[in-house]
């Protein structure tokens, strides 16, 4: 299978580095095609310029690659720190430039933009994982939970990848080495779970 991997954090000693790099290793230990990009390593430019907006516009050759890569993907996985109840500008700003019309989704005959788009992934499973110093009932309480929103009904739910598996790993500040042992056997396990080892 051929898996897209996304990591959206600036500092390479973070724990988001840590997950993306035990996703990569069970993923291509158990036989699949990885498609990797730090999006923050790799200096990925997120303004969506007004050009790029329409569906037959002409994109670069960095874009194209991203597009290619997330069409022929059999399954994505993103991961990125919980910032103001969303993902961080760069990773934002993946989804303005990648997740396009024609790409991810596209709007049926008869319909000039104001409907409901029919998703174009072929991904069967998306898993997100995110880090948080929110503790869990005051995410859910008092913020609602908007990545589970964002990820789940906005953007794969409409794109069509029918089974979206997010995991929050928290309190990272406070959290100890061997939580964080922990939560990377967690990581593979479910890494391991949804991309078993290929036949």
């Amino acid at each position: 299978m051929k898996i897209s991997v996304i990591l959206a954090h600036p500092d390479e000693r973070s724990f988001n580095h840590a997950i993306a790099k035990a996703s990569v290793e069970q993923l291509e230990n158990n036989g699949h095609i990885v498609s990797f990009h730090d999006l923050q390593k790799e200096m990925f430019d997120p303004l969506l310029v007004a050009t790029e907006i329409p569906k037959e516009a002409v994109l670069s050759e960095t874009i194209k690659l991203h597009c290619n890569e997330i069409v022929e993907a059999d399954g994505i996985i993103i991961v990125h720190p919980n910032w103001w109840g969303q993902p961080p500008a760069i990773l934002k700003g993946w989804i303005d430039r990648v997740i396009r019309p024609g790409v991810a989704y596209e709007f049926l005959e008869g319909d000039s933009g104001e409907g409901v788009p029919n998703g174009l992934l072929k991904a069967k499973v998306a898993i997100v994982f995110n880090t948080t110093n929110t503790e869990p009932e005051r995410e859910k309480s008092v913020f609602g939970d908007p990545l589970e929103t964002i990820w789940k009904n906005c953007i794969f739910g409409l794109c069509g990848v029918p089974n979206v598996f997010r995991r929050m790993f928290g309190i990272i500040v406070t959290s100890s080495e061997k939580q964080r042992i922990d939560w990377l056997e967690e990581v593979k396990n479910t890494v391991n779970s949804y991309f078993p080892k290929a036949h």
